[in-house]
C-alpha cells in the first residue's frame, strides 16, 4: 500500500480490497465468514492485514451464509460472506434465498475469474459472455441488490448502494461480484481526517399514515378482548419493550409464531402460546374468543396461520409492520418501532387485566408403538433437560425436521437470547453455521438443536466450532432416519418405504474420535443429557451431545396430529380415509 501525498487530508492509493476491507471495519463488521479460493484470496488477505476484522473459514459456503446470517439475527448488523467463484458461488444460493426469504441483511462478496479471461474459455466463467451463465442472474432472484464491480473506482458507489438495500425494509441480501483483477486494482481513497465515507447512509424513516394509526387504534381502545400474534420483525426492529406495553395497555393475550419465540417472555401470564402448525391449542382458543387479532412484525404465512384459518375468517384483523400481510385487514405500515410506540401514545396508559386462558399446554400425542422404545428418549423428556440447563441469556438455533417441530412446541425462549427458526426456506442444517456465527459474533453460549438428517448434510461445521473455540453445544437428536419424511411417507402414501430409515450411527463417538479437543458425549437417558449440557455450558468451547430418540414417535406437528388422533381412537387397527377426508394441512 503506497501512500501519494504527504497530508492526512489528501488522498491515498490502496488496493481495492483493503480498502473494502476497511469500509467494512467502520460499518462495524467483526466477522467475514466465508471459503477460500483464488479469485476471493486476496479479498481475505486484505482482512487479514486490516486486523479489525476477523476471517471465519467454514467448510461450505452454505453454511458460511448461515454464520452471516447468525451473526445478523444475533447482533442487529449487517452479516458479511465472502465466497470465490464456479462452484464456491453457487454453494451461496441456498443460504441467501433463506436470508431473502427470513429478511435478514447479509452482504456476499463473490469473487470472479479477471475480466481479461471472461469469455475466452476462463475456468468458472460466470460472466454471461461466450456461452457461459451470467452470475448476475443468478443471484438476482435471492437479493435484494446485484451488481458487479467493473471497475475500482466503481465500488465507492455501489459498495453503500449494497449495504443500504440489505438493511432497508424489506431486508435482505445484497451481492457484489468482484473479478480478481479488480480485486487487486489500486483505489484513491480519502486519507486519515477526511470527512468518513458512509458504507451504509440511513434512510429517513417513512412517515405513519395518520389516518391508519387512528382507524387502527379506534379498533383496539373498542375492542373488549385482543390477541397479539408477534413475529420475527419485532425482533428484527428491536421492539420486544413496545409490544410488551401494547400488551400491558390492551390487556392482551399474545402468542408467536414459530421463528418469534423469544419476542415475549415465555412465562408472562399473557403468553397464549405459539402460533400455527408447531403451536399450541390455546392459540385457536383464545382467537375465536378475541374481537380483534392485532399481527405485530409478522404477515402471518401457513406455517404461523395453519389451523386458524376459521377463526381469522370471522375475526377482525389488524396489521403493524413493514410490509402487507397475508390475510386481510387494517395495515398500518412503517417502521415497526414507531408504529408500536405511536398506538400505544394513543391507548390509556392504565394497564388492563388479561382474561383467564389455558396457557400454552403441550399437545398430549400417543407413544409410538417401536422395537426402540425403553432404548430411546421421547422429545418431551429431551427437551425438558435441555431446559433445565438452558442459560437466560444462550441463543438457541432450532433446526428442521421432527426434533425442531418438538423444540418449538416445547422449549420457552431464554429471556435474554435468541431463539432462531429459518423457516424461510426451511433448510436442513441450517443451525450448525447459524449456531457458530452468534457464538462468534457475542460470545455467548449458543445452542444448536438439530437432527441427525441436519447433522449428515453440514455437521462437519462442528470442526470450524472446534478451530475457532466457538461456545457452541450441539444437541443432536438421532432417530437414524428423515423421520419426518417417513412419517409422511406412513401417513399420506400408505406405508414406509427404507429410503429415510438410516443404518445406526454412533454420531458423539464419530464426534469423539474425530475432534479429540471436543467434549463429545451419548446421553442414555434425560438426566444424562442435562448432566452432559450443564457440563458444556461450564466450558469455554464448543460440546456436542447425542441422545437416541424413535424415528416413529410423533411430533407436535399439525399435518400429523390428526393421524396420532386416529390412531389412539382407533387403538392402532388401520384407518382408510384419505389425507384429503381428514382434511390434512400440507406443509413441505
Amino acid at each position: 500500500m503506497t501512500s501519494t501525498t504527504s497530508t492526512s487530508r489528501e488522498a491515498t492509493t490502496i488496493r481495492l480490497v483493503d480498502h473494502l476491507a476497511a469500509e467494512l471495519a467502520k460499518a462495524g463488521v467483526t466477522h467475514v465468514f466465508g471459503v477460500g479460493g483464488a479469485n476471493i484470496e486476496d479479498l481475505y488477505d486484505a482482512v487479514h492485514r486490516c486486523g479489525a476484522v476477523r476471517g471465519v473459514v467454514a467448510k461450505h459456503e452454505f453454511s458460511a451464509v448461515t454464520m452471516a446470517d447468525g451473526y445478523a439475527r444475533t447482533t442487529g448488523r449487517i452479516g458479511v460472506v465472502a465466497a470465490t467463484s464456479g462452484g464456491g458461488a453457487m454453494n451461496l444460493v441456498p443460504g441467501l434465498a433463506e436470508a431473502h426469504a427470513s429478511r435478514v441483511p447479509v452482504l456476499a462478496l463473490v469473487g470472479q475469474p479477471p475480466t481479461c479471461q471472461e469469455g475466452h474459455g476462463a475456468f468458472q466463467d460466470s460472466s454471461g459472455r461466450a456461452g457461459s451463465f451470467d452470475a448476475r442472474e443468478v443471484f438476482a432472484p435471492v437479493s435484494r441488490f446485484c451488481a458487479r464491480v467493473d471497475d475500482a473506482d466503481s465500488l465507492t458507489e455501489l459498495l453503500p448502494r449494497a449495504v443500504a438495500a440489505a438493511q432497508t425494509e424489506p431486508r435482505g441480501p445484497a451481492v457484489l461480484l468482484l473479478p480478481k483483477d479488480v480485486q487487486q486494482a489500486q483505489i484513491r481513497v480519502p486519507g486519515q481526517g477526511a470527512a468518513p465515507t458512509a458504507c451504509a447512509p440511513t434512510a429517513p424513516a417513512a412517515r405513519l399514515d395518520t389516518a391508519a394509526l387512528t382507524t387502527m387504534s379506534d379498533t383496539l381502545r373498542r375492542a373488549g378482548r385482543v390477541l397479539v400474534i408477534a413475529g420475527e420483525g419485532l425482533a428484527a426492529a428491536d421492539a420486544r419493550t413496545e409490544l410488551a406495553e401494547l400488551a400491558r395497555r390492551l390487556g392482551a393475550w399474545v402468542a408467536v409464531t414459530p421463528d418469534a419465540k423469544d419476542v415475549f417472555d415465555n412465562r408472562d401470564p399473557r403468553f397464549a402460546g405459539v402460533a400455527g402448525v408447531m403451536g399450541h391449542a390455546n392459540v385457536e382458543e383464545c382467537l375465536w374468543r378475541a374481537d380483534v387479532c392485532l399481527l405485530a412484525g409478522t404477515r402471518l404465512p401457513l406455517l404461523a396461520s395453519g389451523g386458524l384459518e376459521r377463526p381469522l375468517a370471522t375475526t377482525d384483523v389488524v396489521c403493524l409492520g413493514p410490509e402487507p400481510p397475508f390475510v386481510g385487514g387494517i395495515t398500518l405500515s412503517g417502521n415497526l418501532r414507531d408504529a408500536l410506540r405511536a398506538v400505544n401514545a394513543r391507548l390509556p396508559p392504565r394497564p388492563r387485566p388479561c382474561p383467564p386462558h389455558a396457557g400454552p399446554l403441550p399437545t398430549t400425542l400417543p407413544s409410538p408403538p417401536s422395537r426402540a422404545r425403553g432404548r430411546t428418549v421421547p422429545y418431551v423428556q429431551a427437551v425438558a433437560a435441555v431446559e433445565a440447563a438452558l442459560p437466560q441469556d444462550a441463543h438457541v438455533f432450532v433446526d428442521a425436521g421432527n426434533a425442531g417441530a418438538s423444540a418449538v412446541h416445547l422449549l420457552p425462549a431464554p429471556r435474554r437470547g435468541r431463539f432462531v427458526v429459518a423457516v424461510g426456506m426451511g433448510g436442513m442444517g441450517y443451525t450448525f453455521g447459524a449456531g457458530i456465527g452468534a457464538a462468534l459474533a457475542t460470545g455467548r453460549r449458543t445452542y444448536v438443536l438439530a437432527g441427525d438428517g441436519a447433522f449428515f448434510m453440514h455437521g462437519m461445521e462442528v470442526h470450524t466450532a472446534v478451530q475457532y473455540t466457538a461456545p457452541v453445544t450441539f444437541v443432536i437428536f438421532n432417530n437414524n432416519a428423515h423421520a419426518m419424511c417417513a412419517l409422511r411417507e406412513e401417513f399420506f402414501q400408505g406405508g414406509v418405504r427404507d429410503d429415510d430409515l438410516f443404518a445406526p450411527a454412533d454420531l458423539a463417538a464419530a464426534a469423539a474420535a474425530a475432534f479429540p479437543s471436543l467434549e463429545a458425549t451419548r446421553a442414555g437417558d434425560a438426566a444424562q443429557l442435562r448432566t452432559a449440557l450443564l457440563h458444556g455450558n461450564a466450558s469455554g468451547g464448543p460440546a456436542f451431545v447425542a441422545v437416541d430418540c424413535d424415528p416413529r414417535e410423533i411430533p407436535p406437528f399439525l399435518p400429523f396430529r390428526r393421524f396420532a388422533d386416529i390412531t389412539e381412537q382407533t387403538n392402532g387397527t388401520e384407518n382408510k380415509e384419505s389425507s384429503d377426508e381428514r382434511g390434512a394441512f400440507h406443509v413441505g
